[in-house]
């Protein structure tokens, strides 16, 4: 069937095929990862909503920003776990269709709150004074409003334009899920218009806002270095510290992905760096965030005394 076009009823994720050997082991692995994302993003987001002190702009965003954390991660880990349990590594059109779709809008939304967070650093760290007028609650829900719907119809379409394509060669995505660029790879036709739609959406919805976010820290550094107290300079990069390196971890590893010259070597390594945005920014965000963060230490402990006595 190479070279023609043909009718695609599923497709095979080949995901860990390679390692036969390691299927139980990778099943124990993922399945801990999987309940620590669901533990750690699911305790940030009772603490910012139980505790009072908590209750400001920054852990608004943070709580929202879990909350995406555990529901793109759940798109893709269960079927992860599953196609290793079963072996079954068969999935319909229908159900790459939806787990791409869903997983590309929650990939956007995570991308448009990272920025959103930098902007709030930005005014708390750059603005202090008009802090309280600018990030107002009506202003904060609407960001993150936004952040949710900005991507929606530009995503189900995206999806349908893709499925609606004919596929050559294989059915054989050399992945651990349905995402964009292998899914693409195996489309026939005008090729350049197919990768040229992934990399608009890339440069639109992850390389835009990461680049925002750039700005935001620049102009953050600047405000820093001007500070007199050392003490002063420390505590102020600190609040910022957390959100930098989930930054780095997810556009980091996303951007080599979308970005990079693609060849047929590059396939591994995508499924590799794949994992780092899709498991590992989602693991070490409540880690990240709580081992740097002393009011989550704090409102943590709070909780747990109050759990014991009870």
């Amino acid at each position: 069937m190479s070279g023609k076009n043909f009718t695609v009823m599923e497709f095979i994720l080949l995901g860990f095929s390679d390692l036969p050997n390691l299927q139980g082991f990778l099943f124990g692995v993922f399945l801990i990862i999987y309940m620590s994302i669901l533990l750690g993003n699911g305790l940030i987001i009772i603490v910012t909503k139980v505790d009072t002190a908590l209750q400001t702009t920054m852990y608004f965003f943070l709580g929202n920003f879990s909350f995406v954390e555990i529901c793109y991660t759940s798109v893709t880990l269960p079927r992860m776990l599953m196609d290793l349990l079963t072996q079954n590594r068969h999935i319909s059109m229908a159900a790459c269709a939806v787990q791409l779709c869903f997983f590309l809008i929650l990939v956007v939304t995570e991308c448009l709150l990272l920025a959103v967070m930098a902007y709030d650093r930005y005014v708390a760290i750059c603005k202090p004074l008009y802090y309280p007028v600018i990030m107002n609650q009506k202003l904060c829900v609407q960001l993150v409003f936004g952040s949710w719907i900005t991507g929606i119809p530009v995503v189900i379409g995206q999806t349908y334009q893709i499925f609606s394509l004919p596929f050559c060669g294989s059915n054989k995505l050399n992945h651990v899920f349905c995402d964009m660029p292998p899914v693409v790879k195996l489309t026939c036709g005008n090729t350049f218009v197919n990768q040229f739609s992934v990399y608009a959406d890339a440069v639109i919805f992850a390389l835009i806002p990461f680049l925002l976010i750039v700005m935001s820290y620049v102009k953050i550094v600047m405000t820093i270095l001007k500070l007199s107290s050392t003490s002063g300079k420390y505590k102020v990069f600190s609040t910022c510290s957390s959100h930098l390196i989930v930054v780095i971890l997810f556009f980091g590893s996303g951007l080599i992905v979308y970005f990079r010259p693609k060849s047929s070597n590059s396939e591994g390594s995508d499924k590799v760096f794949s994992l780092f945005y899709t498991i590992v920014t989602p693991m070490f965000n409540p880690v990240i965030y709580t081992l740097r963060n002393k009011d989550v230490i704090g409102a943590l402990r709070k909780i747990t005394l109050k759990w014991k006595e009870s």
